[in-house]
């Protein structure tokens, strides 16, 4: 059995600040605590760069590193829009990206005991 999600993507970096502390806490704190989404990951990035062409990178001749992060989730195309809704604001324009995906259930797919 299979069901409908949107998958969603925020593209930040990790020194980016929001309204009281950093954008990524604020962000995890939103999907957890307001939406109640199913899970959240968050990848930071090796290196990266974005519309200003300014190269983010983690090597040793870099003293202060700002680097790229992802953060992944999906749920019922409801939670999800909703959360998008509350990002909106938060998150610079352009930032967020989205699709629609199916997920299998897998625990349908085990045999009972």
């Amino acid at each position: 059995m299979t069901s409908d999600v949107i998958v969603v993507r925020i593209y930040i970096h990790e020194k980016e600040h929001g309204r009281r502390t950093t954008l990524q806490q604020e962000i995890l704190n939103l999907l957890h605590d307001q939406q109640r989404v199913q899970g959240v990951t968050v990848f930071r990035g090796i290196a990266g760069f974005g519309a200003s062409g300014t190269v983010h990178a983690a090597d040793l001749l870099r003293l202060t590193v700002d680097l790229p992060i992802v953060i992944e989730f999906y749920d019922k195309p409801e939670v999800a829009q909703a959360a998008m809704k509350l990002l909106h604001g938060l998150v610079p324009d352009g930032h967020v990206v989205h699709w629609r995906a199916s997920c299998s259930d897998l625990s349908q797919d085990q045999p009972s005991e």
